[in-house]
């Protein structure tokens, strides 16, 4: 079975999503977590209108008074309630006996179980019909893989098994293919530009099921390949709006960079060490220096050719730079905040690979440093992954939005700003 989770707050735009993932081929709606709370039962009602003959699922993620909130759902039109594993099991003993008497499934999610498997098991014997493996958005931002958990749960129990967490088409085809019954899929369907054909695509995925062996990248391979396909305002809004590196633009128009960081602490014109840190660079990295200063600069055609020859991904400088011609012509990727004719001399002063100021941020080596026409955002190396993953859900978010103002709507329609807007 396919589920789409509808993990939204406008029960409009819901609605219209629902009706285009049933289009292509979802068994089951589900009113999310998010939906729930923004609209409470009645986005469970309005959905069971909007596309009869499909079972709605209300996420409930109950942790208490277990049979009320089922019967709230059953009630309101729900087949499938959804409540915490976490639960007291008093708590899943009294929505089993709700759910029997009401009608409807009981699903409980394993989220934030430190043993899944056991739990799972335990959770059978109180009788819950579908045990649900989900991990969170927040846990799926640092890497963590719903399939792990279902090779350790499914042989313990004999009930349906679901399964979400990031999960798209070749995902959901090996969660299948490992034993799960139900497959639920959020973002990767609903913020599609094209949700009925994602859904199509996740449904033809899971009927044709296999396991597909893919190469394993690096972790810094990934992380920048997802850092490649968003832009930095994306990054931006995944970091709750953090600034990017203060007055810093790209020299040319068409830059689009992402790498590690090796940094460079300068005084005003010498431009030694920032020549050096060439040598220290790998490829793929990016240089950033603090020149302490608009006037006199550190950097220039002959450095930037020598970069290029090696592979370095760019430079970033919080000060002069310039040959910025030459540097245009050669296409070598180059932001900073000033551009000047006259250089320094090389007096060897400053260091590399030291945590410096750039741009009013913090940069220390190995951070990862993004860069395009927008500008240039500083991530720390820790939350590398954690914040790429979150840009790729704003920028899928993004191409959602446009779809519907395309569809007619303005953008304060979409966002249903006036709702949400403080008075």
């Amino acid at each position: 079975m396919l589920q789409v989770a509808l993990d939204e707050v406008e029960l409009a735009r819901a609605v219209q999503i629902a009706v285009e993932a049933v289009e292509g081929g979802a068994d089951y709606v589900e009113a999310g977590t998010p939906l729930i709370k923004s609209e409470g039962m009645n986005a469970v009602r309005t959905l069971k209108k909007a596309v009869p003959g499909r079972v709605i699922v209300a996420d409930m993620k109950t942790m208490d008074t277990g049979a009320i909130e089922v019967e709230m759902a059953a009630k309101a039109g729900a087949g499938i309630v959804s409540i915490l594993g976490a639960s007291h099991d008093s708590t899943i003993e009294d929505a089993v006996r709700s759910a029997r008497k009401y009608g409807v499934k009981l699903a409980v999610d394993l989220i934030n179980i430190a043993d899944p498997a056991a739990r799972a098991a335990r959770l059978q014997e109180l009788g819950a019909d579908i045990v649900g493996i989900h991990v969170g958005i927040d846990q799926q931002m640092v890497g963590q893989d719903p399939l792990d958990v279902l090779r350790k749960v499914r042989g313990t129990v004999s009930v349906p098994v679901a399964v979400a967490g990031g999960l798209d088409a070749r995902s959901a085809a090996a969660a299948v293919a490992l034993g799960a019954d139900i497959v639920i899929v959020g973002g990767n369907i609903i913020r599609s530009k094209d949700v009925t054909g994602a859904a199509r695509a996740v449904r033809k995925a899971i009927d044709h099921a296999t396991v597909q062996e893919t190469a394993k990248k690096s972790p810094d391979e990934e992380i920048r390949d997802l850092f490649l396909q968003v832009s930095t305002p994306n990054i931006s809004d995944a970091m709750h709006r953090h600034p990017a590196l203060r007055d810093i633009k790209p020299v040319y128009e068409g830059i689009k960079i992402a790498g590690k960081a090796v940094t460079v602490h300068n005084f005003p014109g010498d431009w030694a060490k920032p020549v050096e840190a060439s040598d220290v660079a790998g490829p793929g990295e990016i240089i950033v220096i603090n020149n302490n200063s608009n006037y006199v600069a550190p950097w220039g055609e002959l450095a930037s050719h020598g970069c290029a020859q090696k592979g370095i991904a760019g430079v970033v400088i919080d000060g002069a730079i310039r040959d910025v011609d030459e540097i245009r012509r050669m296409k070598f990727p180059a932001f900073a905040s000033a551009i000047v004719p006259n250089a320094g001399d090389p007096k060897g002063f400053g260091e590399i690979n030291v945590e410096i100021s750039c741009g009013g941020q913090t940069v220390r080596p190995g951070d990862w440093i993004i860069g395009d026409d927008n500008g240039v955002m500083v991530v720390p190396k820790e939350r590398a992954y954690e914040v790429a993953r979150r840009a790729m859900e704003v920028n899928k978010n993004e191409d959602r939005v446009r779809v519907e103002i395309d569809r007619g709507k303005t953008l304060a329609q979409v966002m249903d700003l006036y709702k949400w807007e403080k008075k």
